[in-house]
């Protein structure tokens, strides 16, 4: 079988999480990697054995014959990066959020489109063993109609400062950052339906306070220092968002918040006529016999499409570029995730309901 070249766009964290899973694949050649920090590109490139480095993405694309691209730079960046892969030719995985706004995800749909290339968003969520058994039971007909879901990831203390908490480069903050992923997640799992409006309330109370704790909690990028950084994203934020369906999420995400020390306090809960589960503890609640009745999922581990969801990810992008497998995690997809995310923002900032167009 051809091996897939892939060019690496971005070097840093999720850069690094992403080449180890394509190491790991045996139809993928690593290529080439860019970054604008050349010290980070050469580090990165010496430890997954990738021969070309280069500092900018047009020097890249114009000096590298490639098959793919994938997109792991600043949020800001996603959309001029994604495009200029894009009209070179390539298929393209891009990471979540798709862009800044929901403008920008709609133009790089639309060059994917007119250049007929693959464009994948990193809903990485998507390919985990729990989200794969949830949707076992959904296919199956085991919740029934599905009208309400919880998508909650709240940490206690876990502002990774950097570009994290600079807007002008991130967009955001818990809200585009990780309240995506429990919000891509429980719409893919309703069925994607499609938003009408949402409302949402945002807080920026803790971040300075936090900033001087004794204890650093939480993963901060390559020269983070939460005591100098600018910060001006929310702290957390509550929002619900209303689909055409009659269905809606309620949203609850935070970088600071003074919240139970459990980790990272994710919940995403699917509700349904017939059943709820709650895809974090694998725990579902019915009715049976007349009874209240809680079940937990055994031993999901052995499941038979159990797979570390980067690496399903990875494979699953691979598998869509050279075999022409239907992706699952579309450009459409990530289109629509930012009308809402943009959508979310705009209810905090104005205190009112915002329609989706």
């Amino acid at each position: 079988m051809k091996k897939l070249r892939v060019g690496m766009i971005g070097a840093g964290n999720i850069a690094n999480t992403h080449l180890e899973r394509y190491i790991k694949n045996p139809n993928v050649e690593l290529a080439a990697i860019c970054d604008i920090n050349e010290a980070k590109a050469n580090r990165t490139a010496d430890k997954f054995g990738i021969p070309n480095r280069y500092n900018s993405v047009a020097a890249m694309l114009a000096a590298e014959k490639l098959d793919a691209a994938d997109v792991c730079v600043w949020n800001c960046a996603h959309a001029e990066c994604t495009i200029a892969a894009l009209n070179a030719g390539l298929d393209v995985m891009c990471e979540k959020p798709m862009a800044m706004t929901a403008e920008e995800a709609q133009a790089m749909k639309d060059v994917a489109d007119k250049n007929g290339k693959l464009l994948m968003l990193g809903f990485v969520t998507r390919f985990s063993t729990e989200a794969r058994i949830a949707k076992d039971f959904i296919d199956n007909g085991e919740l029934g109609d599905i009208y309400y879901s919880k998508a909650t990831y709240v940490r206690r203390h876990g502002n990774p400062g950097g570009w994290f908490s600079d807007k002008s480069r991130s967009g955001g903050g818990p809200i585009i950052d990780i309240g995506v992923h429990p919000l891509d997640l429980t719409r893919y799992l309703m069925g994607n339906p499609k938003p009408m409006s949402v409302f949402c309330v945002a807080a920026n109370e803790l971040h300075e306070d936090r900033a001087n704790l004794k204890t650093r909690v939480g993963w901060y990028p390559e020269g983070a220092d939460p005591k100098k950084d600018v910060c001006d994203v929310e702290s957390s934020a509550v929002g619900i968002i209303r689909y055409e369906n009659g269905a809606s999420t309620l949203l609850e995400c935070s970088y600071n918040l003074h919240a139970p020390s459990k980790g990272d306090n994710n919940g995403r809960v699917i509700y349904g006529t017939k059943g709820g589960l709650n895809i974090d503890d694998m725990k579902f609640y019915t009715d049976i016999n007349g009874f209240m009745v809680d079940a937990e999922i055994k031993d999901i581990k052995n499941y038979t499409e159990a797979k570390d969801m980067f690496q399903a990810e990875i494979d699953h992008f691979v598998d869509c570029c050279l075999n022409g497998t239907e992706c699952i995690s579309p450009a459409e997809d990530g289109v629509v995730i930012m009308k809402i995310l943009n959508a979310l923002y705009e209810s905090a900032k104005t205190g009112k309901s915002v329609d989706i167009i």
